[in-house]
């Protein structure tokens, strides 16, 4: 009797689309290794997945349209699909669930912050215990690393213990909850295993790292453990709190390979505006700061975020804003207009600022930034640095594009190189650098 072959089954294809911050970027990859750990597959082709997965942001308005046109797409695959499963996650969820499920009664299931881990269970329709607290993984967590080879994120805590006004991540999240140090590391040595040569610290705020847990000096003490203990080239930081720049982080810092990147989110400049927004650190104040920064770490790259439009600003406060960004001369700057989110502490002064108004303002600031900028990148032509390599130029695949230790992934500018893409393979090299633009560099290989 002749045996009749079967076709191989194939497997379950998941697509998982991520919105909003590297922190929610870290829980998609979690989300994206339990997958791949239960048998899936992850694909980049909606048209074609058996699941779909939406990782929202929540934190504004624009984050919840972008999410919300997302969710549409999604469902218009599943009209034309109908076995596809759609899936929703994330702060948009945990805000707004009951709304949501009201509005798109066709998605399959909602999962806030709390449910990451139980997203297998959640595709294959198996109950789960529902997560009392947001999630927080650890080193023992499958993950799957979406960001180039080179580098990888690495979030060392959730939640947020600060009451900023302006800031709807505390209702959403909660209180800030540390990972125990030896994870950290032990997740840093992996990634430094798996050829990572740069690793970037990230939570909402960094600096507060280890309050929870009772330890003093605690994010100096994370960096100077994670310089012991492992041997990556490059470990940056993002987020740091104004107040929480302490003498012993930027001691710990001055070490090489600690990449001299300062991202303190300033906010704003003029006192009226730092009380009603609940921080503390006035323009003055905070160029004395800088200062100290720049004295202590003559090397110092900082970035900083400003909110324009924030109730209460008038005239004379951005005209306060304006001069503390040309006294300041940040490396870099992230503008944004105010965005009224319901049961923040400024929800009550409501959103007097028009639109139109913010952004002006919003231009207004970047355009000083953009002369700043470009004068500080000029300074750096002719010299040769050490960059880190990460992928080819999306319009111009000539072009190799790589960031030096003053550049974050992903929010600042980058450098152009020709080269081939043999280059990736040994992602840390020298360049010298023969031109510069507003935000970008271009270079050449050194041998």
């Amino acid at each position: 009797m002749r045996a009749v072959s079967k076709e191989p089954k194939r497997p379950r294809r998941a697509v998982l689309v991520n919105y909003g911050c590297a922190k929610n970027l870290v829980d998609s990859e979690v989300m994206a290794g339990h997958l791949l750990s239960a048998g899936f597959e992850i694909s980049a082709v909606p048209a074609e997945a058996d699941v779909l997965i939406l990782n929202t942001c929540g934190f504004i308005r624009p984050s919840r349209d972008e999410a919300d046109e997302g969710i549409q797409e999604a469902l218009a695959v599943k009209k034309k699909r109908p076995a596809t499963k759609v899936f929703v996650t994330g702060c948009y969820v945990e805000k707004d669930r009951a709304a949501l499920a009201l509005r798109y009664p066709e998605v399959d299931a909602w999962l806030g912050v709390k449910d990451y881990d139980h997203i297998v269970a959640a595709v294959e329709a198996r109950p789960f215990p529902p997560g009392r607290r947001t999630f927080l993984y650890d080193h023992r967590s499958p993950r799957a690393l979406s960001t180039p080879a080179g580098w990888a994120y690495l979030k060392v805590s959730e939640g947020c213990s600060h009451e900023c006004a302006f800031c709807s991540i505390p209702s959403i999240k909660g209180r800030y909850r540390s990972r125990r140090m030896e994870s950290i590391v032990a997740e840093a040595r992996t990634l430094a295993a798996r050829g990572v040569r740069e690793i970037v610290l990230i939570s909402q705020d960094t600096t507060y790292y280890g309050r929870d847990l009772g330890l003093r000096n605690g994010f100096p003490r994370l960096l100077a453990e994670l310089l012991i203990r492992t041997d990556l080239p490059w470990i940056r930081f993002l987020y740091g709190y104004p107040e929480e720049i302490t003498g012993e982080l930027l001691e710990v810092m001055s070490d090489s390979r600690v990449c001299p990147y300062l991202d303190i989110p300033f906010q704003h400049a003029a006192i009226p505006v730092l009380k009603r927004m609940k921080r503390s650190l006035s323009g003055p104040r905070a160029l004395g700061l800088l200062d100290r920064i720049r004295t202590r770490l003559p090397e110092a790259v900082i970035r900083t975020s400003l909110i324009v439009g924030f109730p209460g600003e008038g005239q004379a406060e951005f005209e306060t804003l304006k001069n503390f960004v040309r006294e300041a001369r940040f490396d870099h700057l992230g503008v944004f207009s105010y965005s009224r989110e319901p049961g923040t502490g400024a929800d009550a002064f409501g959103d007097p600022v028009l639109p139109a108004e913010k952004e002006r303002r919003r231009k207004i600031l970047m355009e000083i930034q953009a002369t700043l900028s470009a004068e500080k990148l000029r300074t750096y032509r002719g010299r040769t640095l050490d960059v880190l390599f990460q992928s080819p130029r999306e319009d111009d695949p000539r072009d190799l594009i790589a960031r030096t230790r003053f550049q974050a992934p992903e929010v600042d500018g980058v450098v152009f190189v020709r080269a081939s893409e043999a280059t990736l393979e040994t992602p840390l090299r020298r360049v010298k650098i023969t031109s510069s633009s507003v935000y970008d560099l271009r270079g050449i290989l050194v041998a």
